[in-house]
């Protein structure tokens, strides 16, 4: 992380049970032993989290990275020596046994125990993919949607157009292993982009006329340039990973004009995670988002060999188990 203060306990999606509530919480239906998924802090006073839209919150950055202390300024956590650590890094600081968390981060849930190594990434991976199909593309099932990068982020986006009928979805990455998770969960076409293809030319290679969607997970300068080339007449390219801060698309407002096409930036789903969140959690338990299928749990200790089968491909999306520990 190039901001934000250290020492600092990281985490970003978490799943745990409730095992105090603190004096000053508002809600009064958390309670010691409800099972909660972890997600992101927004500042609950502009407009986009008045109406709905919490990923959209202009103060994101500074209340999940900067300002990860308690209202007061103070630190949650300390070392042995009594060194400050910050500890409400996204709101929860969740790689730990133990985290304190802000109440805005906690979405109650219902779901069987054995589940529930499956559903941490919902607070953040599963939640972002999916919440940009629903909340920013909206693709009705005769569309055409591709999806760049199938790591956790694009296959749930995979999974929630299937969800909502989508027929033709094209799966584009540089490892066939990837390739071949996102066919058997539904993708109806794939561009392997580790063979030399360029973007446009391997979507349009499929589509001629190119494809009415695109969500990019990688940030990529030069897969979002070909990315506008690859969108059909009235296509729109939702830019979900985070590109580098130099990175640029080069476009000729002309042609953006003629061809209605749209580059729109979404962040988290552009999603209330405690309205997303229980709907993504249903539609998993209606084995209409099986996320099972790409989690791999590990227990916290065997960190190295989790990361080790995340680079080689064997693991799409990895979950630390925290349990015995």
């Amino acid at each position: 992380m190039p901001i934000g203060h250290y020492p600092a306990v990281l985490g970003h999606e978490g799943l745990g049970i409730i095992r105090q509530v603190g004096r000053e919480v508002a809600d009064k239906s958390l309670l010691e032993g409800d099972t909660v998924l972890l997600s992101f802090h927004t500042c609950r006073k502009c407009s986009a989290c008045h109406t709905g839209r919490l990923g959209s919150c202009p103060h994101m950055t500074s209340v999940n990275f900067v300002n990860t202390a308690r209202a007061d300024k103070t630190s949650p956590i300390a070392l042995p020596d009594g060194t400050p650590v910050h500890g409400q890094f996204f709101g929860q600081s969740s790689f730990s046994k133990l985290a304190i968390v802000s109440e805005d981060s906690v979405v109650k849930i219902s779901a069987p125990e054995e589940s529930l190594r499956f559903l941490a990434p919902f607070g953040c991976g599963y939640l972002t993919g999916a919440g940009t199909v629903f909340n920013a593309l909206n693709p009705t099932p005769g569309a055409k949607l591709a999806v760049i990068g199938m790591g956790p982020v694009g296959l749930a986006a995979l999974l929630a157009a299937k969800s909502v009928g989508v027929r033709d979805i094209v799966a584009v990455d540089i490892v066939e292993a990837k390739l071949a998770i996102a066919v058997s969960l539904g993708a109806t076409h794939t561009v392997h982009m580790g063979k030399g293809v360029g973007l446009a030319a391997g979507i349009r290679e499929v589509f001629a006329d190119g494809v009415d969607y695109i969500l990019d997970t990688t940030g990529v300068e030069s897969i979002l340039q070909g990315s506008v080339d690859a969108l059909a007449h009235d296509g729109t390219l939702a830019l979900v990973g985070v590109p580098a801060p130099t990175a640029k698309i080069e476009l000729n407002a002309l042609d953006m004009l003629l061809s209605c096409k749209r580059i729109v930036g979404v962040i988290e789903g552009r999603a209330d995670p405690k309205v997303l969140i229980p709907r993504l959690v249903q539609l998993f338990h209606e084995g209409k988002f099986p996320v099972d299928k790409f989690t791999k749990c590990y227990p916290a200790e065997n960190l190295s060999e989790a990361l080790d089968d995340l680079k080689s491909g064997m693991a799409a999306k990895i979950v630390l188990s925290w349990e015995g520990i």
